[in-house]
């Protein structure tokens, strides 16, 4: 069993900061490859936030570029997002994604549960 557990998400204002962290768990794990974040608002698609090799190269999505950084940990099995100059069009639930080789399979997907970032005044 793989387990992906986010925390971070709250209400903040437009043009405030916000950090994000997911860790994994699970004693079948055996490494780690991609991690990232995606998003759902209200009435639209999930959509790719940004994501990170194991080897630290990142990618982001055009709508994050310059305000977001992804970053992880791989000896703590976490990913972090540091989301700054927030706004309302951020507003969404952000769900933590990897993809986990364990003793017995490659390329498991595991989704966290979500955490809610509201940007509003």
């Amino acid at each position: 069993q793989v387990q992906l557990v986010e925390s971070g998400g709250g209400l903040v204002q437009p043009g405030g900061s916000l950090r994000l962290s997911c860790a994994a768990s699970g004693s079948s794990i055996n490494s780690i490859n991609t991690m990232g974040w995606y998003r759902q608002a209200p009435g639209k698609p999930r959509e790719l936030v940004a994501g990170i090799t194991s080897g630290g190269s990142t990618r982001y999505a055009d709508s994050v570029k310059g305000r977001f950084t992804i970053s992880r940990d791989n000896a703590k099995r976490t990913v972090y997002l540091q989301m700054n100059s927030l706004k309302p069009e951020d507003t969404a639930v952000y769900y933590c994604n990897a993809d986990v080789n364990t003793y017995l399979r490659r390329n498991l997907p595991a989704l966290g549960q979500g955490t809610q970032v509201t940007v509003s005044s």
